[in-house]
């Protein structure tokens, strides 16, 4: 056939590191009449470009990974002569002597498609077979269409192709056309065809388990998302059920909140598993407004204001208390004989008494404010609250409401700082802050370090992060901006110590105390350790030495803020000797962005770490998890951090 034949047919050839079969792919295409073809290099480190053009392919660039990517950069600046686009692969796995069966077909159908199942199904692998039949089974129930396959080799109409307005810029490319053709009611056609073993390249998907897992974890993924949209009134259900269950839950728990008393764990377990059922639900809302949002988030942390608060509290109001009459939290410890005339009625609720205070300065000083103006439990949980609402409002003008409801609605923030009245929130806020300075299109290396000079001075575990930005700056911009980035984020907590340093002396921690040296509770690699090796469950100090090795290959190997964020905290509480629930929330604001499995179970499972004031309220002191327990907290976290790994979420998740 003549070239003329074939002149609105565009051929598209997505390519990564396949020099060896694209030339001849290309001859076998021109040998057909086909001569306007445009390979999509996605990537490649050989020579798959110069293969191409020197066989006369028209060869455009799209260096960021994924088949969807490619796809949609192949289809930009489209030629008005073109009216059909042909998409092969480039590893030579397609029988292009078949085309002719597809060309004639083009006056009856808008989409035509190649069926490697019917005849051709031992060729593929046993992940590419299962994958297909649970793909054309899913969509045979959502939509009712029969598909065979999801074949590379495919043939569609122009017009057909702009109506469908694709979205997806990954492996759910293919799944997305075939359901969108089906929305459209578009005439379709699957032909079976040739499967020949791939002869170049190594697959992306199929070629690795990881990748398996990744290619199912997106076509499922997409699959949802297309549901949802055939089906508007699922998001509104998800929407008003999520929203219902949070608010009963934290109704059922609110009462709850006195561990003290014998049997009152169980019925705040019994809230928070009705507010996880309702965070679980949220994963399905895709879209709502600021007043869902901001009603939900705003109702539930004052419905759990008026919970009774976990211990920590008191030592938050008494180190303010104690500030105001004129003595230093970190020289004289809760018992103090200077101070027994001082004591409130409350005073035997405080936690350690015989431990001075072990937060930073600046903390203190934000204590001491609140006790100047109310040394009442509401006014410092309102503090707290304003703090994780201030963080919600930051996270969804970066990532919009539905994503952040990872963080809004999650039980485990609402209890920890509405609830528990724990004040690792105005730690958060200014690490989130200092996030949203650092990881944007024009980075704010100065703002970035003051606002984690912040959080340092609020909470000390930011400061790896600090050594973060300084190395960054160094790498990225120069020295002196590194040097300015060490300044600005000392600065904070050395102007905060100078009112409790007196004679020489900054006792800012109590270097002493068991609670430092070796307390312990829930932790999860300490205690394993400790199992083998006695000596390490005296030594909390030891454990520095293996995160220092991981914030050293981190440092050499992340370049985003949040990502190193994410890896250091994450580190961080499994080598951790001292674990409390609360300390988890500190790697939930990542997840906003990451969509990381193991921090959204981890934010259900925490709740386990209450099994310790169970058995605290019916005269068990020892304040250790068991095994079994140990398990239930932590293996979620490290499944889903291993899901996640496994199957990283695709651009249009994030």
């Amino acid at each position: 056939m003549s070239q003329e034949d074939y002149g609105d047919i565009l051929v598209i050839i997505p390519v990564h590191n396949e020099a060896e079969t694209i030339a001849p792919i290309i001859h076998s295409l021109q040998q057909q009449g086909l001569h306007q073809i445009r390979v999509v290099d996605n990537g490649s480190t050989d020579s798959s470009a110069t293969a191409a053009k020197q066989a006369g392919a028209e060869v455009i660039f799209a260096p960021e990974l994924g088949y969807g990517n490619a796809c949609w950069h192949g289809l930009q600046n489209l030629p008005d002569r073109v009216e059909w686009l042909l998409f092969c692969d480039g590893d030579g796995s397609d029988d292009l002597s078949q085309l002719p069966e597809f060309l004639a077909l083009r006056e009856q159908y808008d989409l035509i498609l190649g069926d490697r199942m019917t005849h051709h199904a031992a060729t593929l692998t046993p992940v590419q077979k299962f994958g297909n039949h649970l793909t054309t089974t899913l969509i045979q129930w959502g939509w009712g269409y029969s598909y065979q396959d999801l074949g590379p080799l495919r043939l569609i109409r122009r017009t057909g192709l702009e109506g469908m307005e694709m979205r997806d810029r990954g492996f759910g490319w293919t799944v997305e056309m075939q359901v969108r053709a089906l929305d459209l009611n578009l005439p379709i056609k699957e032909i079976p065809v040739n499967y020949l073993p791939r002869q170049a390249g190594q697959s992306k998907i199929s070629g690795t388990i990881r990748g398996s897992l990744q290619a199912g974890r997106i076509i499922l993924s997409t699959l949802g998302h297309l549901y949802l949209e055939k089906h508007p009134w699922l998001n509104p259900l998800c929407l008003w059920l999520s929203a219902i269950l949070l608010l009963i839950g934290a109704i059922l728990a609110r009462p709850y909140g006195d561990f003290l008393q014998p049997n009152t764990v169980p019925h705040f377990w019994r809230g928070m598993t009705v507010m996880g059922l309702g965070f679980i639900i949220s994963w399905g809302v895709r879209s709502l407004s600021s007043l869902w949002f901001w009603g939900i988030a705003i109702t539930t942390r004052l419905l759990l204001l008026t919970m009774f608060p976990g211990d920590d509290i008191w030592r938050y109001i008494w180190e303010g208390t104690i500030q105001t009459l004129g003595f230093s939290p970190y020289e004289y410890p809760p018992n103090a004989p200077e101070l027994m005339t001082y004591r409130f009625p409350w005073w035997d609720l405080i936690n350690h008494p015989d431990t001075s205070a072990i937060y930073p300065p600046i903390t203190q000083l934000g204590f001491r404010l609140l006790a100047t103006l109310s040394p009442t439990v509401w006014c410092f949980k309102l503090a707290f609250i304003a703090a994780d609402l201030a963080t919600c409002a930051l996270l969804s003008r970066r990532f919009g409401y539905a994503a952040t409801l990872l963080y809004a609605w999650n039980p485990l923030i609402l209890y920890s700082f509405a609830g528990g009245g724990h004040y690792d929130s105005w730690f958060i806020l200014p690490l989130v802050a200092a996030w949203l300075q650092w990881d944007t299109p024009q980075p704010r290396p100065l703002w970035s370090s003051f606002f984690i000079g912040l959080s340092i001075a609020v909470k000390w575990v930011s400061l790896p992060i600090l050594a973060f930005l300084t190395w960054r700056g160094w790498r990225n911009i120069n020295l002196k901006t590194a040097l300015f980035i060490i300044i600005l984020g000392l600065l904070p907590i050395l102007l905060s110590a100078i009112p409790f340093c007196t004679g020489g002396s900054c006792p800012l921690i109590p270097t002493q105390s068991t609670f430092v040296t070796h307390g312990r509770s829930a932790e999860l690699f300490p205690y394993f350790l400790g199992k083998i090796w006695p000596l390490t469950q005296t030594v909390n100090w030891i454990y520095a030495l293996p995160l220092t090795v991981v914030l050293v290959g981190l440092l050499w190997t992340v370049r985003q803020f949040w990502r190193f964020s994410e890896l250091y905290f994450f580190t961080l509480l499994v080598l951790s000797p001292i674990i409390h629930a609360w300390y988890f929330t500190w790697v939930i604001p990542f997840a906003v962005v990451s969509r990381n499995w193991g921090t959204r179970f981890i934010s259900l499972s925490a709740f386990v770490y209450f099994a310790l004031q169970y058995r605290k309220s019916v005269g068990d002191l020892s304040w250790l998890l068991t095994d079994t327990e140990r398990w239930w907290l932590w293996t979620p976290l490290g499944v889903g951090w291993l899901l996640s790994w496994c199957i990283p979420p695709s651009k249009r998740d994030s």
